[in-house]
């Protein structure tokens, strides 16, 4: 039996009049590389966000990892998300101000890692991401799709249980959007990654080991 890394059930979710999710139930198991696809306004990202724990949904549990996170008081969510979850987003998010390494450093000092620990782990990561020599410098100094891989590294730092990523490759070339698909891929055989991915990315739905179509609110059955 495959072990469950995230189990939602009766999801809903409104902001104002408009319902955004409607009754959502949903299992990923530990390892998955999975993708959700769907027109814009279908609920992907609001879902993502949801099972982030970046938002709170109006009904229904979010469980990771065997934590129900809707129970967990605003600080200990704080350090759950943070040691628990990565997060790989369409832009980066890189601090402009900060070198590569640096960036990636960030979620392992918030965790309370000692700065030598920190880096230690920050340089490993980005040697595994092909970028060791790119960990000095700042992003304004780096391709897209090295920006991403510093993205995924940092994502990576506090070996999370899962990472979710919305849009990933959505503002990369054809050939750097190839190297990041493939880098998900090699995370979970080295790492036994999971990854929840929210993409318009046909071509890398078709790689991911499933593919949960969105619409209107609901999961469809394809």
């Amino acid at each position: 039996m495959s072990e469950k890394m995230i189990e939602i059930q009766g999801i809903t979710k409104s902001f104002g009049e408009l319902q955004v999710l409607k009754g959502i139930d949903l299992i990923i198991n530990k390892g998955e590389v999975v993708s959700i696809v769907g027109p814009s306004g279908a609920g992907k990202t609001t879902l993502l966000q949801i099972m982030g724990t970046l938002d709170k949904a109006d009904v229904g549990s979010v469980v990771i990892n065997g934590v129900e996170v809707g129970k967990l008081k605003e600080k200990e969510l704080s350090a759950f998300r943070n040691k628990q979850i990565g997060f790989v987003f369409q832009f980066h998010q890189l601090l402009p101000e900060f070198t590569a390494l640096e960036n990636v450093m960030i979620p392992a000092l918030i965790a309370g890692t000692s700065s030598g620990e920190a880096m230690r782990r920050a340089k490993d990561t980005l040697e595994m991401m092909g970028l060791a020599e790119r960990a000095s410098h700042k992003p304004a100094e780096l391709s897209g799709g090295e920006k991403q891989r510093v993205a995924v590294a940092r994502a990576l730092i506090n070996h999370p249980a899962v990472i979710f990523a919305d849009e990933p490759s959505g503002s990369l070339d054809s050939k750097n959007k190839e190297e990041l698909h493939q880098l998900f891929f090699d995370l979970r055989e080295k790492l036994g990654q999971t990854f929840v991915i929210v993409t318009h990315d046909e071509g890398l739905a078709q790689l991911t080991d499933r593919t949960i179509h969105m619409v209107d609110g609901r999961i469809s059955q394809p």
